[in-house]
């Protein structure tokens, strides 16, 4: 498909399907919403981003060996599906082994999504216009990730039920399978010998996508840790009131969207290596003056905002960057990449065990850290010019 015009007929289901991809956001402000519901501890509502973020390291790899063979429209219909249901149990039966079924099975509809969604948009695009494409999904993630807040307190209030808003994304994560399923897509075809587990990780010892993979861990674990960090972060360094400083949340996420949306349009012309290079240094540049400008709120603001445009469109690029160069093997690379999302549940505990025994802002040094590598790894994709897309 890499000559052919895009067809938005096309394009635009598969798109919808990034919409369904943030419904995993939903665990922030459940976790906040049931914490107020049930009266439980910080350790038990913590099993609520654990049992949707774990299906990543389980499910992703197994999920990219079973589409290599049934098709990855296939697979994302199913994931969405799954997602829906996932939404629906918790809305009709609320309680907290209720809450906890419905997030793992959003976790695992939304592994298969994450898996399946991304290698189907390189296939409805051209190849050139791919880094473009995929920074512009990730821009309509960020808008579902945004609407869950707002619209939660928006059905509380107006409907006395902040619930209604998993009943709300279940049904539109039915429609887009429906809409999905209306569509044929041409998908690209496996080169070589068939995707298998050990195919898959034997892919590991490839350099350049061990260096990728990792870099999607990392990346995910600097999205999803400040994510759960800020207001702490906000609270103790600047002395922001802790309902200001949660609000943070919501200015990383507009930060993320301004430059996903930014970066579709941005990538057009800009090589992909350069983005993902000028990414990794504005994330790293802004993480470090986070960590030692003096305690202003109108900085601490644009900073917040600032990392959310640098970190916006590292994922889409690395992914990009990886599949563009080893398109025969994109089943099996999507899977290992998934699999990397696990950052986002281990990376969060490493900044709590630091920032309890040395502070909150070395808490902030382990996402600096992150962010080092993925200018290392950036910087060393120009300088040997490794790909040249």
């Amino acid at each position: 498909m890499n000559e052919k015009k895009i067809e938005m007929r096309l394009v635009v289901p598969v798109l919808l399907s990034f919409f369904v991809m943030s419904f995993v956001d939903l665990v922030g402000i459940g976790k906040d919403r049931v914490a107020g519901d049930l009266e439980l501890s910080d350790f038990i509502l913590g099993l609520i981003p654990f049992a949707a973020f774990i299906w990543f390291f389980i499910l992703s790899v197994p999920v990219g060996i079973i589409q290599a063979r049934v098709g990855k429209k296939r697979m994302l219909n199913a994931g969405m599906i799954i997602t829906g249901i996932g939404l629906f149990i918790p809305y009709f039966f609320y309680n907290f082994v209720t809450v906890i079924a419905g997030f793992a099975l959003l976790g695992i509809g939304n592994t298969i999504v994450q898996v399946s969604a991304n290698p189907l948009l390189v296939d409805v695009v051209p190849g050139r216009r791919a880094s473009s494409f995929l920074s512009f999904s990730q821009f309509i993630k960020a808008i579902g990730s945004m609407l869950a807040a707002p619209l939660a307190a928006l059905f509380a209030s107006s409907f006395g039920d902040w619930k209604l808003l998993f009943l709300v994304y279940g049904i539109i994560s039915f429609l887009s399978v429906l809409w999905l399923g209306t569509v044929k897509i041409e998908e690209t075809a496996s080169a070589g010998n068939k995707a298998s587990m050990a195919s898959a990780f034997r892919l590991l010892g490839n350099s350049y996508i061990l260096m990728m993979v990792l870099s999607i861990f990392l990346v995910v674990g600097i999205d999803v840790g400040f994510n759960y960090f800020s207001g702490k972060y906000l609270t103790a360094r600047f002395g922001f009131e802790e309902v200001t400083a949660q609000s943070g949340r919501s200015i990383y996420f507009l930060g993320r969207m301004v430059g996903t949306f930014a970066g579709a349009l941005i990538l057009t012309k800009l090589s992909s290596t350069k983005g993902l290079l000028y990414s990794a240094i504005l994330s790293i540049v802004t993480i470090l003056l986070i960590m030692i400008i003096p305690a202003s709120k109108i900085a601490a603001w644009i900073l917040v905002f600032l990392i959310g445009l640098g970190v916006a469109n590292i994922f889409p690029l690395v992914f990009s960057l990886t599949v563009q160069r080893y398109p025969g093997r994109s089943n099996e690379i999507s899977g290992l990449m998934m699999m990397a999302i696990s950052g986002g549940a281990l990376i969060p505990p490493v900044i709590g065990l630091v920032s309890d025994s040395l502070g909150v802002v070395p808490g902030m040094g382990v996402l600096l850290l992150c962010a080092a590598y993925l200018l290392i790894v950036a910087w060393v994709i120009v300088r040997k010019r490794i790909v040249n897309i």
